[in-house]
């Protein structure tokens, strides 16, 4: 392999450690072994551990001038401020969108828009795959789509990628030499007109790659000079974390460069062991074969971190996709290209769409298949090890030499993945994260044994699916099973990520009020609940459960309370979560009506040391009497930044400063992090110990 491709993955494997937030430990660890290697005059791999670490250090640099985020990681705010002095505590980070190499802007993103709205005129019901596969726009993707093709194994040819950009050149370079164009310049005018159309999309990562990697052939060419696959890839992969590298956590740009790897493995794989046996069609289909099964094993591990299933199906369905993809392609451009003639651009349309559907056919029959995916959430750590997997399989298929040394790589790591889940891990506390979605509610407590107890999971409809987006990754980071599922009342950013989350991770149970709402997220999370098994009980106050030495107490609504409501804000389930001398209070969208009740009821229940503010900060609730006797000593806010709503209110701000009362908010500092010691006795904000003030430990004296 070439020394290029040995440093643009050194340099790539930094800027991941970096954004995954372990960017300073692998800069030091990586220097050290750079250091030792020189002195022992090993250059090649002190210059790849050098070359890492700068990797490393240029994403911790980034993410520390705000540039970029790291998606989903929770970080810790600085110290508190004086006890005398309350104010908002930024703690964690709130999610990264995703990136790309170099937004459209100007000219190019109105010629974006306007073939946005030709794809729309020409293609109606379609519209929204065309642009996927043409524009690179997802948005108006229909999220059955999508998951109809990722248990078919298809969901990567639903965002533009390498491949189709190096089919649209190859139709270019094909019609061009068609045209009797000297080969010389057929070749460079194919490599122009594949940069104009990448600009003209937006320059997403996968298509940037593609192009830079046309332009190295092509000058390869011109030049004379044979050019390694692997460095062309080094070089294709090498451009877009170049221009912004940030995008090399990006998917589309992780699967086009491992997809590429495979294909340049598997083909010389192939060659070797398949050329001296077979001839014609055998090994041709055998050929194709074999790119489809290492291509899915590669990507699994991608596939399987963002889309929550690992298809087994896929070698099959991309099979019998491919050729259809490599007609599809070239004519869907045409039909874009003819788009101002309005006489000709329907006739082209209609003959695309015969290939639209014929992709849709497969991934519907592919997703048919009785066993054709399984559900899996992996931890970031199993991930990883998956990552290691591939590495070991693209190594022994790729090289000759050292097909043993990858073979054991990769077997080791596949034994790694499969015990790690089952790894005893030492005792901790509870945790408590308040992740940031938006304007919506989304807490999770991790137990002292590594479990979830989950409440609620964000928005959906019009604000996004947050939980396939950004729960499910927050909590596979982590790693554990859900032991308990909440959704404390049906309303879209409360449950509209509740069925993802289900049948993603299937809880052990699920708990709601039983309000009878007509959220079509609340449907949907019980439809979701009964495919997968998960058991499903209705909240009754006074009941208590256990979970890992937590305890949760029901404390609203019941059923006589329910039954006169036609709100579901004041149905808002509102629990007490104790582990040791830590309570946390837990309340939904409750507002004043049912706080009274609360109160009603028993006010001593309600006291505990962090309150999660009900209805992200409304005015409508949270009112004096009620914080006199819930009395914490910090406050949660889920909220969105700069919503249309106003929230949070000033005036419970100032209700809350007025009694000393810490306050964290999502919409400054993104996720929330507390943590407790082992025995749950004292509580943790980052570093900074938060004084408990709840009954089992009266105000200012430790156990």
């Amino acid at each position: 392999m070439p020394l290029i491709a040995f440093a643009v993955i050194a340099y790539a494997s930094g800027l991941l450690a970096g954004f995954g937030g372990v960017g300073r430990a692998v800069a030091t660890v990586a220097s050290a072994a750079a250091v030792a290697m020189l002195v022992t005059r090993r250059a090649t791999l002190g210059a790849c551990l050098l070359i890492s670490a700068v990797g490393a250090m240029v994403a911790v640099d980034r993410a520390a001038t705000g540039a970029h985020a790291p998606r989903h990681a929770p970080r810790h705010a600085p110290r508190h401020a004086p006890r005398h002095a309350p104010r908002d505590v930024h703690v964690g980070a709130r999610p990264a969108s995703g990136s790309s190499v170099a937004a459209a802007a100007g000219p190019l993103e109105r010629w974006r828009a306007k073939a946005g709205a030709s794809i729309d005129t020409l293609f109606g019901d379609d519209a929204g795959v065309v642009r996927a596969l043409l524009i690179a726009d997802t948005r108006d993707l229909p999220a059955d789509v999508r998951d109809r093709y990722a248990r078919a194994g298809l969901v990567h040819v639903l965002s533009i990628s390498g491949m189709h950009v190096a089919i649209i050149s190859g139709a270019l370079l094909l019609a061009l030499r068609a045209a009797r164009v000297q080969a010389s310049l057929a070749r460079w005018l194919a490599v122009l007109f594949t940069a104009v159309y990448v600009a003209a999309i937006g320059a997403p990562p996968p298509a940037v790659r593609s192009a830079a990697m046309l332009a190295a052939a092509t000058a390869g060419w011109a030049l004379q000079r044979p050019v390694s696959p692997w460095a062309t890839l080094a070089l294709g992969a090498a451009v877009p974390i170049a221009i912004d590298p940030q995008v090399v956590t990006d998917l589309g740009y992780q699967l086009s460069v491992a997809g590429f790897a495979a294909l340049t493995a598997a083909t010389l794989w192939s060659r070797r062991h398949l050329a001296p046996r077979w001839r014609g069609a055998k090994r041709q289909i055998a050929t194709d074969l074999s790119v489809s099964v290492l291509a899915s094993l590669v990507t699994a591990p991608l596939v399987a971190w963002y889309f929550g299933r690992a298809s087994l199906i896929a070698p099959l369905t991309n099979l019998v996709a491919a050729p259809i993809v490599a007609l599809m392609q070239p004519a869907l451009f045409l039909a874009l290209v003819l788009a101002p003639c309005e006489s000709v651009a329907p006739v082209a349309a209609d003959g695309a769409r015969i290939f639209v559907r014929a992709l849709d056919a497969v991934a519907v029959a592919g997703s048919a298949v009785p066993y054709a995916s399984v559900i899996v959430a992996p931890s970031l750590a199993v991930a990883l090890l998956g990552g290691l997997v591939a590495v070991g399989v693209t190594g022994a298929a790729a090289s000759q030499r050292h097909r043993h040394e990858f073979a054991t790589v990769g077997a080791l790591a596949l034994v790694a993945m499969i015990w790690w889940p089952i790894v005893p891990r030492a005792a901790a506390g509870l945790e408590l994260h308040v992740i940031d979605v938006g304007q919506g509610d989304a807490i999770a407590m991790r137990t002292p044994k590594g479990r979830w107890i989950v409440v609620d999971a964000g928005g959906g409809r019009g604000g996004g699916d947050a939980g396939r987006r950004i729960v499910v990754p927050y909590l596979r980071r982590f790693g554990g099973d859900v032991a308990l599922f909440v959704m404390t009342h049906p309303h879209d950013d409360h449950v509209g990520g509740a069925a993802p989350l289900i049948s993603l991770l299937k809880p052990a149970e699920i708990r709601d009020a039983a309000f009878a709402g007509t959220s079509p997220s609340y449907r949907a999370a019980l439809i979701a609940a009964q495919e997968r098994g998960v058991p499903w009980h209705r909240v009754r106050p006074g009941d208590s459960t256990f979970i890992d030495g937590v305890v949760i107490t029901w404390l609203a609504p019941d059923s006589a309370w329910n039954a006169g409501l036609d709100d579901p804000n004041l149905a808002s389930t509102v629990l007490r979560v104790r582990f040791g001398d830590v309570r946390i209070l837990l309340t939904g969208d409750a507002e004043w009506a049912e706080e009274e009740w609360l109160l009603a009821r028993d006010p001593s229940a309600l006291r505990a040391d962090v309150l999660k503010v009900a209805h992200h900060g409304s005015a409508t609730g949270t009112r004096g009497p009620f914080l006199d006797a819930v009395a914490p000593s910090l406050a949660l806010i889920s909220v969105g930044a700069r919503n249309r709503y106003g929230h949070p209110s000033p005036l419970l701000l100032d209700t809350l400063a007025a009694r000393g009362i810490l306050v964290a908010r999502t919409d400054r500092g993104g996720s929330i992090v507390l943590r407790t010691d082992p025995e749950g006795r004292v509580l943790y904000d980052g570093d900074t110990e938060v004084p408990l003030r709840s009954s089992l430990s009266p105000r200012g004296v430790r156990p």
